[in-house]
């Protein structure tokens, strides 16, 4: 990722220096730059020389693992560097750690950006979204060289000054948060559509397809819909099939529910990816669990369900109930921004974070634009699911949206993102909820009181002295 970078920065014009520890990377990387341009790229073996072949103020971008390998590289590298030089970390780095290598680095007059960058290798090579915090000098002087490779859209490069801190790695943190819950409502649809509308491989891919010209238009729904159509070169029929059904995860996505839990904020698309992936892993213990509820009486529903499905209802359905669950799953996403950004006072734009999203990035989609609109008509929106836009197309889409989550649970396949979404949607819209039963419970064990919605104030009930005193003067007189 880190060689594509520096191949789209030299491409643009800019003179760039690279170094990585391992000599070969370094002659494959200047190879590169030859046969592809040739660009303005030369290449070093040492962090010394790395460093001093750069004019002042000079800017250092690393993209090393997260974590020590990071403080390890900002340490041979500093040795080296000088007042007003900037040092900027493009990997998915825990924004705590930015904030604190921002006190250190400064100690020397150096500066700092902790710079989210999505798009994985193909987008840093042709274009990332890049979402950099922290300081805002450092980010004036690298602010053209990031608007020229930064993927480019109608109204704009996709790149912004996020805030300060570590404000560029929350949201970069946040956005791959949101990423997982697109995902697994993706494989979720095909699920369905495989399962219980028995669809082909080549049926989803051009299902996907379609989907991939209408309002789902983005690139995990183009990206599945490639996947279904590769053939598997080591045997018969589709690639697709013969994956192992584990999935794996770097972090981002456990970080994004911690935060949501530390902020109470409700996430439960998010937090129900997160948990789908952990349950992939165990794959032996579902294996056997399949075999043990099989011996025990389980009968499998999908096929009498199957058998009385309209085909073509149920595509429109899914694709009504994946539109619906994403909608949820991205107001999930922005209300943590919107907790956090009060929290630290980074003053964030969510308007303008779904814009820089448009384009270069992983959950860039066409309804990203409507979503940044929202922010615009609406700076203190509470939700999108309350933009009036929005909430019209969630009322049109709930029909449909519960006819897929109701045959899934007949049919025994789990749709957990989109039941999460639902169920938040539907929490979400209700003005009276059954919070009012777990508070008196809480009140009863705990004298933890509550409120009345008649009268102000706090108030405390002796719930079982009461109840037994009623208990007692109900047999009273019956007798």
């Amino acid at each position: 990722m880190g060689q594509n970078l520096a191949l789209n920065i030299a491409e643009k014009g800019f003179p760039i220096s690279v170094y990585n520890r391992t000599t070969s990377k370094v002659d494959e990387t200047l190879q590169r730059a030859q046969n592809e341009g040739p660009f303005p790229l030369s290449g070093h073996y040492t962090p010394r020389d790395f460093v001093l072949s750069l004019q002042r103020p000079r800017s250092v971008i690393i993209l090393v693992k997260a974590g020590s390998p990071v403080d390890q590289t900002i340490a041979a590298l500093s040795e080296h560097m000088e007042s007003g030089d900037c040092i900027i970390d493009g990997g998915n780095e825990w924004y705590e750690n930015t904030e604190r290598r921002i006190q250190e680095v400064s100690n020397r007059g150096i500066l700092y950006l902790g710079m989210g960058v999505s798009g994985g290798e193909e987008g840093a090579r042709n274009g990332p979204s890049l979402m950099p915090g922290g300081s805002f000098e450092a980010y004036n002087n690298i602010k053209d060289i990031l608007e020229k490779v930064a993927a480019q859209v109608e109204d704009g490069p996709c790149v912004t000054y996020i805030g300060e801190g570590g404000a560029g790695n929350f949201v970069k943190m946040v956005h791959n948060g949101i990423e997982y819950g697109d995902m697994q409502l993706i494989s979720e649809a095909y699920d369905v559509l495989k399962n219980v509308g028995g669809l082909s491989n080549e049926e989803l891919g051009e299902i996907f397809g379609e989907w991939n010209r209408g309002e789902l238009e983005s690139f995990l729904i183009e990206i599945t819909s490639d996947i279904f159509k590769v053939k598997d070169d080591l045997a018969d029929g589709e690639l697709v099939d013969k994956i192992l059904d584990k999935t794996g995860m770097k972090g981002t996505g456990k970080w994004t529910v911690q935060q949501a839990a530390e902020l109470s904020v409700a996430a439960p698309t998010i937090a129900a990816s997160l948990d789908c992936r952990y349950l992939s892993g165990l794959k032996e213990e579902r294996e056997n669990a399949a075999e043990i509820l099989k011996e025990a009486g389980l009968k499998e529903e999908v096929g009498a369900v199957k058998s009385g499905i309209d085909k073509k209802r149920l595509i429109d359905d899914v694709r009504q109930a994946l539109y619906a669950s994403k909608i949820c799953s991205y107001a999930q996403g922005m209300n943590l921004l919107r907790a956090k950004s009060i929290e630290k006072g980074w003053n964030l734009n969510l308007g303008e974070m779904a814009r820089i999203w448009k384009g270069g990035c992983i959950i860039r989609a066409v309804f990203l634009d409507r979503i940044k609109q929202a922010y615009q008509r609406n700076p203190n929106l509470a939700s999108l699911i309350v933009d009036p836009e929005f909430a019209k197309e969630m009322v049109q889409r709930q029909a449909a949206w519960r006819r897929v989550v109701g045959t899934a649970i007949s049919a025994g396949i789990s749709t957990p993102g989109m039941c999460a979404s639902l169920a938040y949607f539907d929490t979400y819209r209700r003005a009276r909820l059954p919070a009012n039963l777990v508070q008196a419970q809480r009140d009863l064990f705990g004298a933890h009181t509550y409120e009345r919605v008649d009268r102000p104030g706090a108030f405390h009930t002796e719930w079982t002295k009461l109840a037994r005193n009623s208990n007692a003067a109900g047999v009273h007189a019956l007798n």
